[in-house]
């Protein structure tokens, strides 16, 4: 299945839904052609974070549109989480069998239908359904983005392609507090699904001309139909005690009974997959150092972000009494001076290795971090301070992927991506709750500023140590340029 094969006589027949369209020739013999399938997974990372961000920034005024409870109306959001994590491995593995491209296409369809859908939804579980249906679209692209760059660009550029798809979601989650804010200001908070159909249509096409067919695909064999069916509510589970933990208490029968839950189910799945013939998950993946360490450091370094972006807010309007319009333009620092400096350490990276600028960009967060609980700086203190934890993730978020993805073999590129983006959809919950919890019981919710402030350091230093453990397990990995990482070939 690739662009070189000779070209069937059209004739329309319903199988064709499910047959990769082919390049146009003019692109397919341009010698940047690889760099064209980037700017095509760089516009489904910019849309997805964009729309991640918006919905956030929306669910207050969600919560006055539906008269709702603010725990009713966080569902939008975990709805739209709990279906992107467990199902973004399992729709990896179908990319393997059945073709990236041919899923990521029609990623962004599902996308904007959902997205319409939830624009025109008439209360809150109508909507919390369609969030569900945009999730799985979400899947489809986040399964196949990096496993597309990984198959299609050359391996001594592999670090820049994944710098720059980190630096369009680092752009995308950047502008959406803006563009929410504008758009929940003119016309509403439907305004911010309807958003999506643009961005949507453009990506749709633009990966129909510009992303290459797929090879090296596996043999279609049978789904392991049993092992998503213990992987999807084991991970539902864990996410829904993750995220309601904070607010149901975390010694309350219904945490516990997910938390057991949880246990048993996980154990099953993973006797289960070490038995199955064809796995829905492939486990020896872990064996490999640069992979499994990639994953648990990247956790990490998601949690940390997350957390972040949770905590400085708090502390901008409870510590500096500042308004949240200012404050979101605050936060801003932090994934600009990810995205600048994103692309760069992927190129690097190429050069002399992931471990060097995992390393060190976690030790600067953790830096950054303490100097935040130390000094609680005013407005320029704290934005120096976000600008150089976004350096520090930029420095390790690009190189880490970049690892993680040339430690895979390419046959399992797909499955390899949807473990990544599952560790990222972990690392959001737990930066979430953990961020929360902590922040919580120092006192940060009573609403005085002296009580903010003291929050405000203990959950820093906490975050701190997270970024140097999640630095210390980077350092676990072997080095070698990511050239030597992969191990299939690209064509």
């Amino acid at each position: 299945m690739t662009d070189g094969a000779p070209a069937r006589p059209w004739t329309w027949t319903w199988d064709r839904l499910l047959v990769e369209p082919r390049r146009p020739q003019a692109i397919r013999e341009d010698p940047n052609a690889h760099w064209f399938a980037v700017a095509a997974v760089c516009v489904g990372a910019l849309m997805g974070q964009l729309d991640a961000s918006i919905v956030t920034v929306a669910l207050p005024t969600l919560q006055r549109s539906f008269h709702s409870s603010v725990g009713s109306v966080t569902w939008v959001g975990l709805s739209y989480l709990l279906v992107l994590v467990a199902s973004v491995t399992a729709v990896g593995r179908f990319a393997d069998m059945w073709g990236r491209k041919l899923l990521y296409v029609y990623g962004f369809v599902i996308f904007v239908i959902a997205s319409v859908l939830c624009g025109l939804a008439p209360d809150l579980p109508a909507l919390c359904a369609f969030r569900a249906l945009q999730a799985l679209g979400a899947a489809m692209l986040q399964a196949n983005s990096l496993a597309i760059i990984v198959l299609v660009v050359p391996a001594k550029s592999l670090g820049r392609a994944i710098g720059l798809q980190g630096a369009a979601q680092a752009l995308g989650l950047a502008l959406g507090p803006t563009v929410g804010g504008l758009l929940l200001e003119a016309g509403g908070w439907r305004l911010i699904f309807f958003v999506n159909i643009p961005f949507g249509i453009f990506g749709a096409i633009a990966a129909v001309m510009l992303v290459p067919r797929s090879r090296d695909l596996l043999h279609r064999m049978a789904f392991d139909w049993t092992g998503l069916a213990i992987f999807f509510p084991t991970v539902v589970f864990l996410l829904s005690a993750i995220s309601l933990g904070t607010t149901q208490g975390w010694g309350s029968p219904l945490i516990i009974g997910f938390m057991a839950a949880v246990l048993v189910l996980g154990a099953a799945f993973i006797w289960h997959e070490h038995r199955d013939a064809d796995p829905m998950l492939d486990l020896a993946l872990f064996s490999n150092r640069r992979f499994g360490a990639g994953i648990i450091s990247g956790i990490g370094s998601y949690l940390v972000m997350f957390g972040v972006l949770l905590l400085i807010p708090f502390y901008l309007e409870r510590g500096l009494s500042l308004g949240s319009a200012q404050a979101g333009l605050e936060l801003m620092a932090m994934p600009i001076a990810f995205g600048i400096v994103a692309p760069f350490a992927g190129r690097v990276a190429d050069r002399i290795g992931a471990r060097p600028l995992t390393v060190s960009g976690m030790a600067l967060v953790s830096g950054a971090l303490v100097l935040l609980g130390v000094a609680r700086p005013g407005t320029s203190g704290l934005l120096a301070l976000l600008a150089a934890i976004g350096v520090g993730l930029g420095l390790f978020t690009s190189p880490n992927n970049a690892a993680i993805m040339g430690a895979a073999p390419e046959q399992q590129a797909g499955m390899a991506s949807g473990v990544l983006n599952m560790s990222r959809g972990l690392g959001t919950a737990l930066g979430l709750a953990v961020t929360g919890l902590v922040f919580t019981l120092n006192g940060g919710s009573t609403g005085t500023s002296t009580a903010a402030d003291h929050a405000f350091s203990e959950t820093s230093f906490t975050l701190a140590a997270i970024a140097g453990a999640a630095g210390a397990v980077a350092a676990l990995r072997s080095n070698g340029t990511l050239a030597n990482a992969k191990l299939g070939s690209v064509e």
